[in-house]
């Protein structure tokens, strides 16, 4: 394999670099949503329903406390990119070493405070009656993975940052595919049961950090630390501190949004509704893949290339990915129109389902072919380090928007008003987006050409 450098990113066609960084985080993202289907296919039938309801009560634990550590690797690898772009080496290495740190302190504090309080935390996220054994069983277990899967996170995004997609995306395949190969020994060979289920997504969290771990100290890297660098700095902390919060704001927000729906459609059309929703929920993992992945892939080319103070090579990048994302969105919306009867039966053979899903896809998915712009358009910010204008365009979309609009319309539509809300959000949000990157472009990158 051809050595890759960070520079690529500041001297290849803005064309060919988007594909090449997209291509492997959309892969990625994909096998990932994968996993997360097949390996609840392999716990529900080889231990049972309960286990699922299982894993769910823990899910919410495990995910904030990795979204940690992607939000310090978010927040760190645009520092990183920028740093690289404008070849200051050791603000790049230091910012990776208080990456670290700061991913070490959060992770084992946050797991040993859930560990203390597992008889209190499990009942309080649904973990009751028969599902409590299971659950904590699993909690246990799956916290104390839970660090590595901070670290991996973190590696993961600045292995982006350092223009290498490849790595990247293996860094992802990794936890994905191991975790169903140890599903498989530890519950269907061994006879585990819910133990082998936690092991088995622990088991493949050391398998990826040990990768990751490799690659930071193989010749892969252009990032080598000294332990001086692990020494916080203030500055630096308070920078990935305020892009990374964009990242934990989103994550929030979108737990709390499927909460509020969840809620607001079984009022209306009870179980068949929500049923409804979720199916939605799973179409929007795995057909905007592409879409999330351009989005990804943009992100370490604007940031290197500000860093660089090539604003010309940013502007085209902003406008390559946006039309590249566009017409991935647009293929997405195409079968999601045409096909929505056929989606629908993938999931379930349940006859009000399916009457009552297809319609609620149309919506949900109506305004996806624009939807590029906003997300691109928020990444910029948080790419070059602008963290309240890419907060606030990532929180205009759901909190702003989508989350008032939910409780509004229903009073004059119905039920059909909580769907209609999401293509509404869509474009309010997509137009103030655009606005504030029009405005960023003309008055930051067209001034500066």
């Amino acid at each position: 394999m051809a050595k890759v450098s960070s520079k690529d990113l500041g001297t290849q066609p803005i064309g060919k670099l988007l594909i090449k960084q997209a291509v492997p985080a959309s892969i990625g993202i994909l096998v990932m949503s994968l996993n997360i289907l097949v390996d609840t296919i392999f716990v529900g039938n080889w231990i049972g329903p309960t286990a699922i309801a299982a894993i769910n009560v823990v899910l919410p634990v495990s995910f904030f406390i990795a979204a940690l550590g992607m939000a310090i690797g978010i927040g760190g690898s645009s520092i990183i990119s920028r740093a690289l772009g404008a070849n200051n080496i050791e603000k790049a290495l230091t910012t990776f070493g208080n990456q670290l740190t700061l991913t070490f302190l959060f992770t084992v504090t946050f797991a040993i405070f859930g560990l203390y309080f597992v008889d209190s935390l499990i009942p309080a996220f649904g973990g009751k009656g028969n599902i409590f054994d299971p659950a904590k069983i699993y909690y246990e277990i799956i916290l104390y993975g839970v660090p590595i899967l901070g670290f991996v996170m973190l590696g993961n995004n600045v292995i982006r940052a350092e223009g290498k997609p490849k790595f990247a995306m293996y860094a992802m395949f990794i936890p994905s595919v191991g975790n169903l190969v140890l599903d498989y020994l530890f519950i269907n060979v061994l006879n585990y049961g819910m133990a082998g289920a936690a092991w088995a997504t622990t088991g493949s969290y050391v398998v990826a950090f040990l990768f990751i771990l490799w690659y930071f100290l193989s010749e892969n890297s252009e990032l080598k630390i000294t332990t001086s660098q692990f020494r916080l700095d203030k500055a630096i902390v308070f920078e990935i501190g305020s892009l990374g919060f964009v990242t934990l704001a989103r994550q929030a927000v979108v737990s709390v949004t499927f909460l509020l729906v969840n809620n607001a459609l079984y009022n209306f059309g009870g179980e068949t509704s929500v049923t409804a929703y979720a199916i939605v929920g799973r179409m929007m993992m795995f057909v905007l893949f592409p879409v999330f992945g351009m989005t990804q892939g943009f992100i370490p080319i604007a940031g290197f290339n500000y860093g660089a103070g090539a604003y010309e090579r940013v502007k085209e990048t902003i406008y390559t990915a946006i039309k590249y994302a566009t017409i991935l969105g647009t293929i997405v919306f195409l079968g999601l129109m045409l096909f929505p009867e056929t989606i629908t039966k993938l999931f379930t053979s349940d006859a009000d389902v399916i009457r009552e899903t297809p319609s609620n896809l149309r919506w949900a998915f109506a305004a996806v072919p624009i939807l590029a712009l906003q997300l691109i358009g928020a990444a910029y910010f948080q790419a070059v380090g602008k963290a309240l204008p890419a907060l606030l365009l990532t929180l205009t979309r759901q909190a702003i928007f989508f989350i008032p609009l939910m409780y509004i319309l229903p009073l004059y539509f119905g039920e059909l008003g909580i769907w209609m809300s999401f293509p509404i959000s869509d474009v309010l949000s997509t137009i103030v987006t655009g606005y504030f990157l029009n405005r960023e472009i003309k008055k930051t990158l067209v001034a500066k050409i």
